[in-house]
């Protein structure tokens, strides 16, 4: 699939290239606003609109900034999204903006944000540079909420405010929803997805994509990674050896 398609893009940004759980970007409203699976997914729509304009106009635009100003530039625009943002939650959800706090105006220096800015968005076209500000604002969502959900779960036997798990049967722990619990919920959430990304075949030969099939002894695909790389390893040793 072309790399510049708007569905690819979508893709990108929710699962191979998730912000969160494998780009491991914009940590600080990551950990300090998920303590409930509304503020996550508040602070992860809030960003994705945030990134789809940004992305977008800053595309429009990427034939006219001088290369020396670019960054100044990208922070202009970005702060410009980010008030109007800020302004129509102050209106509509009022209560939202004051549980996000600081967080939100801090959106300007998101690294998220600057980082597509600067790698995609200043190289492609409008129409993929919004695609590409949907996917990874989709992506940072999903894991806010899913992450914000569990540690809500954990933390007040509740989601989304509904109670989940009563007190009857069920006593909360308080740490998920201080810092330390969002770091473990944040460090298994990452280990589950690298454990469904890097299964291993059973049978020996079989391609992956990272992790090769696990048996490079045996393996005859001479494109496996894993391979090479056990070749060149047998090499440096015969070499050493002699």
């Amino acid at each position: 699939m072309n790399k510049n398609n708007p569905v690819e893009r979508l893709i990108n940004g929710i699962v191979k290239e998730n912000p969160t759980l494998v780009l491991m970007l914009g940590m600080c409203p990551t950990l300090a606003v998920t303590t409930s699976a509304i503020n996550g997914a508040g602070m992860g729509l809030t960003t994705t609109a945030v990134l789809m304009f940004s992305n977008m106009i800053i595309s429009l635009l990427r034939n006219f900034i001088p290369d020396r100003v670019r960054i100044p530039a990208y922070i202009v625009i970005i702060a410009s999204l980010v008030t109007i943002v800020q302004f129509v939650l102050q209106a509509y959800l009022p209560e939202l903006n004051e549980s996000l706090g600081v967080y939100i105006p801090l959106i300007v220096v998101n690294c998220i944000i600057l980082g597509r800015a600067e790698s995609y968005a200043s190289k492609n076209g409008p129409i993929n540079s919004f695609f590409d500000g949907v996917g990874m604002g989709l992506g940072f969502t999903v894991s806010l909420t899913i992450l914000g959900a569990f540690r809500e779960l954990l933390g007040a036997g509740t989601i989304f405010g509904k109670v989940i798990l009563s007190e009857s049967f069920y006593t909360p722990i308080t740490i998920f929803i201080l810092a330390p619990g969002a770091f473990f919920v944040l460090s298994c959430l990452v280990a589950i997805q690298n454990k469904v990304k890097n299964r291993k075949p059973k049978e020996a030969g079989q391609p992956v994509a990272s992790a090769g099939c696990g048996d490079c002894a045996n393996c005859k695909n001479s494109a496996c990674g894993s391979r090479s790389f056990f070749d060149m390893t047998v090499d440096q040793k015969n070499v050493d050896n002699k």
